[in-house]
C-alpha cells in the first residue's frame, strides 16, 4: 500500500523518464512472442491461405510483391526464433561498456535504433535469410535495452523505492509479450503477420523521440563522470522542486554547496593527475573515488571484490531461462494446440495478462519481503507447476494444464521475473555495475537461446511434455544455488554492506 501510496509524490519527470526508458524492455518482450501464435501462417503450415489479400470496404490492395507466407520447417523456424538472442548476446555485451562511457540517456538512443531497422527487415521479409537477419538486428537492440534500462531505473528512483520500480521491466517486458499476443489473436492471418513484426518499430521510433524530446542522463552516471553540479539539477527535476535532495546529494560524498558548484572545475583540473594515478595503480583490489570511470568486462572478473557478484548475477539469469519460462512465452500456442486447439492462443493471453498482474502485484513484496525471498519462492512455485503441467500433457488433461501454466507463469512473475534484473546494480558499486550487468545478460541470452533453439527438438525426443520434468530438476538445483550464495540486498546501502566487506573509513583508527 505503501507504494502505490509513494505514486502521489512522483513527478511527471520521473514518470515521463521510466515510461520512456522501459519500452526497451516492451520491445524485448514483444520479440520473444512476436512469433507465437502467427508461427503456422508464417510458416506456410496452415493451408488454404495463398489467396488472401487485404481488404477495406472491398478495395483489395496489393501486397508490395511479398510471398504470402516463408516456407520453414522446425530447425528453420527454430534458428529464426533463436537469432534474436544471438543479437540480443550481442546488445548485451556492447551496451556495458557503451553505457559506462557514453551515458545511459545515449546509449538508449543510439541502440534504439537497432530496434526499428530490425522490424523493418522482418516485415519485409521476402525470404528466411533476410527474416532472420531482422530478427538478429532486432535481438541487438532488446540485448543492449536489458543492461542499460534496470541500471537506468535504479539510478533515477526515490530511495527505498528501488526495488518497486526495478521489477517495471519485467513488467514491461510482460507487457510487450501482452500486446503481441493480443495482436496474434487477430492478425495471424494472411500477410497481416507482416503487421505485427513492423508495430515494434513504431514503438520504437516514439522511444526515441521520446529520448530527444524530454531524456534526462542519470544523475549518479554525471557525478561519477565529474559533472556533480548538473547531476543535482536532474535530481531536483526528478524529485520535484519542493523537494530536499540534501540526502542523496550527500550520498555522493558531496557534503557543501560550495563543493557542489566547485567541483567540476576541481575534477576538471586534476583529470590528467586522476588518470595517472589510475593506470599506475594496478592492484586488483582496492576502492575506487566517486569520479573514477568503470571497471571493464574482464576486469571484473579477476577483481576480488565483484566477480562473486558477477557469478551470482550471471547464475540467476541462467536460471531465469532454464526454469522454463521462454517454452511458454515462445512456443505455448503450438505446444499446448493439441490439447487446447483454438483456445491455446486465448490461453497465451491470458498467461500474459497473469504475468503483468502478479508481477505488479507482487513489486511492493520485493522490497517487503526481500530479493532472495522472493526468488526461493518464485522457483519453488516454478518447480512444482512444472510437474503438473507435465504430467497434464503427458494425460492430455486440458484443465490441469491450463491451470499449472497460469501457475508456472505467475511464479515467475513473483521472483525470478523481476528480480534477477535489480541484482545488477545491488550487488556491486557503481564502476562496476555496467560490465557486470553485460555479464548476466550475456549469460542471460545464451541461455534464452538454447532454450529457442532446442526447446521443440528437445520436447519431440523426450514426448510432449517430459521436458517439464527437466525444468523442474533445474527449479530445484538453482534455488540450492541461491539460498547457499545470493545475499540478500534488501535494506542495505551499498555492495560492501551486502557482502559484508569493511569501507575504507572502517579501516582507518
Amino acid at each position: 500500500m505503501a507504494s502505490f501510496h509513494a505514486f502521489r509524490d512522483l513527478t511527471p519527470t520521473f514518470i515521463y523518464l521510466l515510461i520512456t526508458a522501459t519500452i526497451g524492455p516492451l520491445l524485448f518482450g514483444f520479440h520473444l512472442a512476436e512469433l507465437n501464435a502467427p508461427q503456422e501462417v508464417i510458416t506456410c503450415a496452415k493451408k488454404g491461405l495463398l489467396s488472401v489479400t487485404w481488404s477495406r470496404d472491398g478495395l483489395e490492395q496489393r501486397s508490395l510483391g511479398l510471398p504470402q507466407c516463408i516456407p520453414m520447417d522446425t530447425l528453420q523456424f527454430g534458428m529464426v526464433t533463436s537469432f534474436f538472442t544471438l543479437g540480443g548476446l550481442a546488445g548485451a555485451l556492447l551496451a556495458g561498456p557503451m553505457t559506462a562511457k557514453s551515458g545511459r540517456l545515449r546509449t538508449m538512443a543510439l541502440t534504439a535504433t537497432f530496434a526499428v531497422t530490425g522490424p523493418a527487415f522482418e516485415a519485409l521479409a521476402p525470404s528466411f535469410s533476410v527474416l532472420a537477419s531482422g530478427r538478429l538486428l532486432s535481438g541487438i537492440g532488446a540485448g543492449a535495452a536489458t543492461v542499460v534500462v534496470p541500471i537506468y531505473i535504479s539510478e533515477i528512483a526515490p530511495p527505498g523505492q528501488k526495488g518497486f520500480f526495478g521489477s517495471f521491466t519485467q513488467v514491461m517486458i510482460n507487457m510487450g509479450i501482452l500486446i503481441t499476443q493480443v495482436m496474434g489473436l487477430f492478425l495471424s492471418r494472411g500477410q497481416l503477420w507482416r503487421v505485427i513484426l513492423a508495430a515494434a518499430g513504431v514503438m520504437a521510433v516514439a522511444q526515441i523521440a521520446g529520448l530527444i524530446i524530454g531524456g534526462q542522463e542519470s544523475p549518479k552516471w554525471l557525478v561519477d563522470n565529474g559533472k556533480p553540479a548538473q547531476a543535482k539539477r536532474v535530481l531536483q527535476k526528478l524529485r520535484g522542486h519542493r523537494v530536499d535532495v540534501t540526502a542523496e546529494v550527500n550520498g555522493w560524498g558531496i557534503q557543501s554547496e560550495h563543493h557542489l558548484e566547485s567541483e567540476e572545475e576541481t575534477l576538471l583540473a586534476d583529470d590528467r593527475a586522476a588518470h595517472a594515478l589510475a593506470s599506475e595503480d594496478t592492484r586488483p583490489s582496492g576502492s575506487r573515488s566517486e569520479g573514477s570511470k568503470g571497471l571493464g568486462p574482464f576486469a571484473v572478473l579477476v577483481h576480488p571484490d565483484y566477480w562473486p557478484a558477477v557469478f551470482a548475477v550471471a547464475t540467476i539469469m541462467v536460471a531465469q531461462q532454464l526454469c522454463g519460462i521462454n517454452s511458454i512465452v515462445m512456443y505455448g500456442v503450438a505446444l499446448l494446440s493439441d490439447l487446447l486447439a483454438a483456445n491455446s492462443a486465448l490461453l497465451n493471453v491470458v498467461v500474459a495478462l497473469v504475468n503483468i498482474v502478479v508481477t505488479v502485484a507482487g513489486a511492493p513484496l520485493v522490497d517487503r519481503l526481500g530479493r532472495k525471498t522472493c526468488l526461493l519462492m518464485s522457483m519453488g512455485g516454478m518447480g512444482v507447476s512444472s510437474l503438473v503441467l507435465g504430467f497434464g500433457i503427458m494425460n492430455s488433461v486440458p484443465v490441469l494444464s491450463a491451470v499449472a501454466v497460469l501457475c508456472f507463469v505467475a511464479a515467475f512473475g513473483l521472483g525470478l521475473g523481476p528480480v534477477p534484473f535489480i541484482l545488477s546494480s545491488e550487488l556491486v558499486n557503481s564502476e562496476a555495475v555496467g560490465a557486470t550487468q553485460s555479464w548476466a545478460l550475456a549469460a542471460n541470452w545464451i541461455a534464452t537461446f538454447f532454450v529457442a533453439q532446442f526447446f521443440p527438438i528437445v520436447n519431440e525426443e523426450l514426448g510432449k511434455g517430459q521436458v517439464y520434468f527437466v525444468f523442474a530438476g533445474f527449479a530445484a538445483l538453482f534455488a540450492a544455488f541461491t539460498a547457499w550464495w545470493v545475499p540478500e540486498t534488501k535494506g542495505k546501502a551499498d555492495a560492501d554492506e551486502v557482502w559484508g566487506r569493511k569501507k575504507p573509513q572502517d579501516l582507518v583508527d
